[in-house]
């Protein structure tokens, strides 16, 4: 594996760890690094993305599309995002969906009526890739195949008080179609006839599960329950930029290229995508490599809560708005998406197996350790067994996702 991608990639963790950078002047803004809010005045951005109907795909990440904003490396953007629960059905209008839960009719984001008011000229042009809804793309000026974008997580906020949460008897890791599903394998004590006359199909606290969120003791959290209150850990379950021309990710390592010509959101990638990744808050930096001119950039698939693994198929599914620092890092190939934020670098595996997941990441955090903090291989292999922790970060998507955390505090220069 390349180990070429480590010289420049990280701002922070190649310039912290006192190595030498070879950004090359005037083509790359080095920001200060991502730092979560805590209060106080919110980050100011210089471009807004609104979630208008202009600037959604849905579910795919089309190459070349027009772009809904272009900025320059080192600016910041406010980014607005929608979930798409509730909002993909044209038989069923959102404030239905929404109502069989109780939300109020002004509590439905008016640009989510305007995305559901389109999804009939969608289907019939085709522009329908798969299920989630996407803003974008944003062009960064200058970025070329073979550079590295750094997204700064600078912070996130929920856009309504509440998100949805599936349990299907047969969802996410029960399906029949997850790898480890075996013949004879049941299902869990689910109801999976639905009763008539439900919008779109929805059985309130058995299949579907609305979660109201706010501030309770100065903290923002889900209410789970009259007992149970769980804090918000709000990101974006997809950041990702345009995929290599004629190379495409399936749901399955033999999955044919898409009859739309275009990339599916469902599997994540080497393009970033669906990564469904929790540690990607506010206050971490993600890194991707470049494709496309411009990186052409797509976010959304907002959760404002979520385990590692995403077990159930589904987060918390919750409209979402972020603030993020968008820098060009040129001429330095990133091989897949890596993060980092004050505490852990944060390596990345991903394939359809997760076993081959797992060992990518574990390639990963080796070729990083060689290269930044210069370990022999060995060392750094041994290093990775007893100091770095491995998560599933998703596992419902066919193509998982398996996440190594490297501890920035271990090392004595970081002291």
């Amino acid at each position: 594996m390349s180990t070429n991608h480590w010289s420049s990639a990280s701002r922070r963790s190649v310039l912290t760890a006192g190595l030498a950078a070879t950004v090359a002047a005037g083509t790359a803004t080095v920001a200060a690094p991502a730092q979560a809010h805590k209060g106080g005045s919110k980050p100011k951005w210089k471009h807004h993305l609104k979630s208008t109907p202009d600037h959604l795909h849905w579910g795919g990440f089309p190459i070349g599309w027009e772009p809904a904003l272009t900025m320059r490396s080192g600016e910041t953007v406010r980014v607005d995002t929608l979930s798409q629960q509730g909002l993909t059905n044209s038989s069923v209008n959102p404030r239905d969906y929404f109502g069989a839960f109780g939300v109020k009719p002004h509590e439905v984001l008016p640009d989510a009526l305007s995305f559901w008011d389109t999804i009939p000229e969608r289907q019939a042009t085709n522009r329908q890739y798969g299920g989630h809804i996407l803003t974008g793309p944003i062009y960064v000026q200058g970025a070329q195949p073979g550079d590295t974008v750094a997204i700064d997580i600078l912070d996130i906020d929920t856009r309504v008080p509440y998100g949805f949460n599936g349990t299907a008897p047969t969802g996410g890791v029960m399906a029949n179609f997850y790898p480890g599903w075996r013949e004879g394998d049941v299902g869990l004590d689910i109801p999976a006839q639905i009763p008539p006359g439900m919008p779109a199909g929805v059985w309130p606290d058995v299949r579907t599960h609305m979660y109201r969120t706010g501030m309770y003791r100065g903290e923002e959290v889900v209410f789970f329950s009259d007992d149970i209150k769980i804090p918000t850990n709000k990101f974006m379950g997809i950041i990702a930029v345009a995929s290599p021309t004629g190379e495409f990710i399936g749901n399955t390592e033999d999955a044919p290229p898409p009859a739309t010509g275009v990339q599916n959101s469902t599997p994540p990638g080497k393009f970033g995508g669906n990564m469904d990744c929790r540690d990607l808050i506010a206050g971490t930096t993600l890194y991707l490599p470049v494709f496309q001119p411009g990186a052409q950039i797509f976010m959304g698939d907002p959760h404002s809560c979520q385990g590692d693994g995403e077990v159930s198929g589904t987060a918390i599914e919750h409209s979402l708005s972020g603030t993020f620092r968008i820098s060009l890092i040129k001429n330095t190939v990133t091989e897949l998406p890596w993060a980092e934020n004050d505490d852990y670098w944060i390596m990345m595996g991903i394939h359809w197996d997760l076993d081959r997941a797992m060992r990518f990441a574990v390639e990963k955090t080796v070729d990083f350790l060689v290269t930044t903090q210069g370990l022999t291989v060995p060392k750094a292999y041994s290093f990775a067994s007893i100091a770095v922790n491995y998560h599933n970060a998703e596992v419902v998507d066919r193509t998982q996702v398996v996440t190594g955390h490297i501890p920035k505090s271990v090392f004595k220069r970081r002291r």
